[in-house]
């Protein structure tokens, strides 16, 4: 018998938590304002698929039960990172300094295809294709599980695709962010952006690109550097990248990633204002504009109609990414304004669209999986519908809370 339940994440994208039996699969918070949280668990072990906050910025919080935290050898690095980082973003932080402390100490480390055991589990992390050491994660006793954590078949240019080897299972529990949504062609949207990028700047602007730390920082400056374009980079991604640096073997192109970094211009907080004297395109975070030196740039350039802010990701509702999109609008801390500036998005993605999340539940149900679960996403139920009539399985969008005895 296997105990399911859904600590968060179900039909919303944030705060993504399972718990299988004593096991949590992440534990992570909701970007909102203000911030989210799973339901109470009190894991023995948790697995992280990847180091975003949404899937690991709570699990510090955990630290009273003393449980084993595995993750990919990059996730690990990346996550102490950013979860020193929301000690002094959030206000008040969820977890203390110490806390922080022994989440790193409970760490282990586990490279893809690596076969552990893990209270009476047999479990593997799989590339999930998202971000630099993403995982899916395989469970397996009497019944076996896959989660797919968050998802990309398609290759970018900073990372290969999902595996899709994926091992037999009994269920699937998958994410459904894009479902009912195909995301552009990459080579067209890149065009698109580039093109955007100069036109700011040929006007006497600013091209100010907001982009997530992890992942999206360090692909929109391979695009920008395979144009001829050198940008200036602030804010976390700068740090990121020196992790990758020392895990190549999770990069496509080491090479190629190097490269765009070594074009691309480094700000020191102290030289911020220095950028803004000629036009310039500056990649910088946060990705959904909830704090970071965006904000910074954003306050100077905001009245300037020759500039420009290019959203690079998905915004959550209710971050200031997403009061940006729909109301042409941000909150930079003591005042809310309207931004002359153009507000755009381009969507790359990092996240199967419709066609890819079709296929993968496909080749998973076709590995002998029954029973599908939708999460992590806004049209979960449309999901879930949309397997129980074309692929003839059990599927289901649990709410948070719901419990599932197999």
């Amino acid at each position: 018998m296997t105990v399911i339940k859904f600590l968060g994440g179900c039909g919303e994208v944030g705060r993504s938590a399972i718990a299988i039996d004593s096991i949590s699969l992440d534990y992570g918070i909701k970007p909102s304002s203000p911030p989210e949280f799973p339901l109470d668990f009190s894991p023995k072990a948790v697995l992280i698929s990847h180091a975003h906050l949404d899937h690991v910025g709570f699990t510090p919080s955990l630290m009273d039960f003393d449980p084993k935290i595995y993750l990919t050898p990059p996730s690990v690095d990346i996550g102490r990172v950013l979860l020193y980082d929301s000690l002094n973003v959030m206000n008040p932080p969820p977890f203390s300094k110490k806390e922080v402390r022994q989440f790193e100490s409970n760490c282990v480390e586990v490279e893809y295809n690596e076969r552990f055991e893990i209270e009476d589990y047999k479990a593997e992390f799989l590339n999930a294709g998202h971000v630099p050491g993403s995982a899916m994660i395989s469970l397996e006793n009497d019944v076996s599980v896959l989660y797919s954590g968050d998802l990309k078949l398609e290759e970018t240019r900073l990372l290969e695709g999902a595996d899709l080897k994926v091992p037999e299972t009994d269920i699937l529990i998958v994410e459904s962010t894009y479902f009912g949504v195909e995301h552009p062609d990459r080579r067209e949207l890149e065009k698109k952006f580039v093109e955007s990028v100069l036109d700011a700047i040929d006007n006497k602007g600013h091209a100010i690109i907001p982009a997530f730390a992890v992942g999206r920082t360090q692909e929109v400056l391979m695009i920008l550097e395979n144009y001829g374009i050198t940008p200036y980079v602030d804010g976390m991604g700068k740090e990121i990248f020196k992790i990758l640096e020392r895990h190549p073997d999770y990069i496509k192109d080491p090479k190629a990633l190097r490269r765009a970094f070594k074009n691309a211009i480094w700000v020191e907080w102290k030289k911020r204002e220095d950028v803004l004297r000629e036009p310039s395109a500056i990649v910088t975070t946060a990705g959904m504009l909830n704090g970071g030196p965006a904000l910074f740039y954003i306050a100077k350039l905001y009245n300037d109609p020759k500039s420009k802010l290019l959203i690079t990701g998905y915004q959550v509702e209710g971050t200031n990414g997403d009061l940006a999109l729909k109301h042409g609008m941000i909150n930079l801390g003591n005042k809310i304004v309207k931004l002359k500036m153009a507000v755009e998005q381009y969507d790359f993605s990092a996240h199967s669209g419709d066609s890819q999340l079709k296929e993968f539940v496909k080749i998973v149900v076709n590995k002998g999986a029954e029973v599908v679960f939708t999460m992590h996403g806004e049209k979960c139920s449309e999901f879930a519908n949309w397997i129980k009539e074309n692929l003839g399985v059990e599927a289901y969008a649990p709410k948070n809370g719901d419990v599932f005895v197999i």
